[in-house]
């Protein structure tokens, strides 16, 4: 196994404990000794945590251990934005774009959604659920689209997680996303913008609202000390 596999298998494995409050905001993680309990060489612990730190899940600080990043509400607020408006583009492009084995593709993980939603654990139906959004975004066959949408979906993962948590209706979820594939299987820009705003429309005010909760007592509105 090459150290950028084990990396990002480690990477996998820290991220899961951060989404499931395991490791909570503002805590270290000390790379000798996550590396020692996990049986690895200091380098492949080092790059997964620097993927987690372009993922905005961990925050790197001079000679000292990277902590767990603390959200914060503006820089969170502003990305949803930008995340809404690239999932709208993804699918009007998608509209167009995608081809009959894309649109089979999505039809595939909203079918593992629906037969796996009551059983599944949280963390690995919210999974399947961007795997969902990738794929959309996927499907428009614009490379720089699909790759930007993924970043601002990386950075917003926590967060998002978090509020899905908090909103598990299988019966809304499901009707939502069937509503979006709907739409691309029509071809129809309009209506899949339409969709994906319904869809997401209060993501913002989830997202605010779930960090609040899950942080009393801190700062989560401006840019301070370790906030990402």
């Amino acid at each position: 196994m090459t150290e950028t596999v084990l990396a990002e298998q480690i990477a996998t494995r820290l991220r899961r404990d951060i989404l499931r409050g395991t490791l909570p905001p503002g805590a270290p993680i000390k790379e000798r000794d996550n590396a020692s309990d996990l049986g690895v060489s200091r380098t492949p612990m080092r790059e997964a945590i620097r993927i987690l730190a372009k993922e905005g899940l961990v925050e790197l600080r001079p000679s000292r251990s990277p902590i767990v990043a603390r959200p914060n509400v503006k820089d969170l607020a502003d990305q949803t934005l930008v995340l809404i408006a690239l999932e709208k583009l993804s699918a009007e492009l998608a509209c167009t774009a995608a081809t009959g084995a894309d649109l089979d593709r999505i039809a595939g993980i909203l079918a593992t959604m629906a037969d796996r939603f009551a059983e599944t654990d949280p963390l690995d139906m919210f999974e399947i659920d961007m795997s969902f959004h990738t794929a959309i975004a996927e499907a428009s066959h614009n490379r720089a689209l699909a790759e930007t949408h993924r970043a601002f979906l990386q950075r917003l993962w926590h967060a998002r997680f978090l509020a899905a948590r908090q909103k598990r209706a299988r019966d809304r979820v499901l009707q939502e996303h069937g509503r979006i594939l709907d739409a691309l299987r029509a071809r129809d820009p309009v209506a899949a913008r339409m969709a994906i705003e319904r869809h997401l429309g209060h993501l913002a005010d989830d997202i605010r609202r779930v960090v609040a909760t899950e942080t009393p007592g801190k700062d989560t509105t401006t840019n301070k000390g370790d906030a990402t």
